[in-house]
C-alpha cells in the first residue's frame, strides 16, 4: 500500500518544531501535523511570511529564527525551552540552495552555516527537551544532492575556490552524515530519540527561487513544469519518517519512483560517502568547534528503549 498522509497516526498531545514553516516542504508538513492534532510551532526567518503561513495551519504557534546566524538560534531554543514542557518532533527542514557566495552572520559559508551548521546547533540545544518522551524522533531532510557532494574539511568555507551547487551539495551530504551520525550515538547513549532522515525528490517549492541567479532560476522553472511533483508530494518523506510507526532510528525516507525522483516514501539507501563513519565523527567533532554547542546525550531512568 503506498503511504499517504491517511495514515498518519494522531498526533494529539505531542508538540512539533518545523524550520523553515513558512512555505513549501515545511509548510505542507507543519499544516499535516497540526491536522492530525500536533502542538506545532512554525519556526521562521521572516515572521511577516511566517504570520502569512501561520493563519494556514491550525493551531501553530509562530517563532522567529535565522538559522544563519547562530546567536537566533540559541535565542529560540531558550524561548522554547522556557514556554514548553518538551518536545517530541523535531523537523529539521529549512534550507537555501545555491545562492552567489554569501557568509553567514557568524562568518561560515551560507549554504554549510545554515543548512548544517544551524541545524546541528540548534538540535543540540533542544534534544534534551525529548529525551524521556515517548517516540521523540529528530528528522532531518537531505537531498538527492547529497550523492554530489564532499566533505573538504579544507575549504568549508569556500575561501580557495567556490562553486555554489558543489557547495549545496557538501551541505546535504553534511545533513545526511549528520542524521546518520547522530542515530548513533543516541542508541550508544541509550537514549529513546531517534534520528530519522528524508528527502523530498525533485519537488517544486520556493527553495529553487530564493537564492540562486536568475539564468538557474529560469531552468529550474522550465525543470518544474516537466518533471517536479507538489509540495505535498514532496512533504510525504518527511511526515512518514516523523510519524510511521515502528520505523527503525536511522531510517532514510525517500520516493519510490524511478530515481527516487517522486512519489510515495519508503526507507531508500543513502550514499557510500553518507555512511562514513570515520568522516562522521570528524565532521561533528569540527561542527561543535564551529557552533559551540556540544551535546550532552543520555539514557533516561528505567530499561533501555526499543529502538
Amino acid at each position: 500500500m503506498k503511504w499517504t498522509t491517511e495514515q498518519m497516526p494522531d498526533q494529539g498531545g505531542r508538540t512539533a518544531v518545523v524550520t523553515g514553516a513558512n512555505s513549501g516542504l515545511g509548510l505542507e508538513t507543519a499544516r499535516q501535523l497540526a491536522r492530525k492534532g500536533a502542538r506545532v510551532v512554525m519556526a521562521c526567518r521572516n515572521l511577516e511570511k511566517g504570520e502569512a503561513a501561520r493563519r494556514d495551519v491550525e493551531g501553530a504557534e509562530l517563532e522567529q529564527l535565522d538559522l544563519a546566524s547562530l546567536e537566533s538560534v540559541r535565542a529560540f531554543a531558550e524561548r522554547f525551552r522556557a514556554s514548553h514542557d518538551g518536545l517530541d518532533l523535531l523537523i529539521n527542514n529549512a534550507g537555501v540552495m545555491a545562492p552567489p557566495r554569501q557568509r553567514t552572520a557568524d562568518g561560515f559559508e551560507l549554504q554549510f552555516g545554515t543548512n548544517h551548521l544551524g541545524h546541528f546547533a540548534l538540535t543540540g540545544l533542544l534534544i534534551g527537551a525529548m529525551e524521556g518522551r515517548e517516540d521523540g524522533r529528530v528528522v532531518t531532510l537531505s537531498s538527492q544532492a547529497h550523492r554530489t557532494g564532499r566533505i573538504a574539511f579544507d575549504n568549508l568555507g569556500g575561501d580557495r575556490h567556490y562553486f555554489r551547487w558543489r557547495a549545496y551539495g557538501q551541505s546535504k551530504l553534511a545533513n545526511l552524515i549528520f542524521a546518520l551520525e547522530l542515530e548513533r550515538r543516541l542508541s550508544a547513549a541509550g537514549s529513546t530519540i531517534k534520528s530519522m532522515a528524508a528527502h523530498p525528490g525533485y519537488a517544486a517549492t520556493n527553495l529553487q527561487f530564493a537564492a540562486p541567479p536568475l539564468a538557474d532560476r529560469l531552468f529550474m522553472k522550465v525543470g518544474n513544469v516537466l518533471f517536479a511533483q507538489s509540495d505535498e508530494m514532496g512533504a510525504l518523506p518527511p511526515l512518514y519518517a516523523a510519524t510511521e510507526p515502528g520505523l527503525p532510528g536511522g531510517t532514510y525516507a525517500g520516493p519510490d519512483g524511478l530515481g527516487e525522483r517522486g512519489g510515495h516514501p519508503k526507507p531508500v539507501v543513502p550514499s557510500g560517502a553518507a555512511r562514513n563513519e570515520e568522516v562522521a565523527k570528524r565532521l561533528w567533532d569540527v561542527s561543535e568547534q564551529m557552533t559551540g554547542v556540544r551535546y550532552e546525550l543520555s539514557a533516561p531512568a528505567g530499561p533501555a528503549p526499543r529502538r
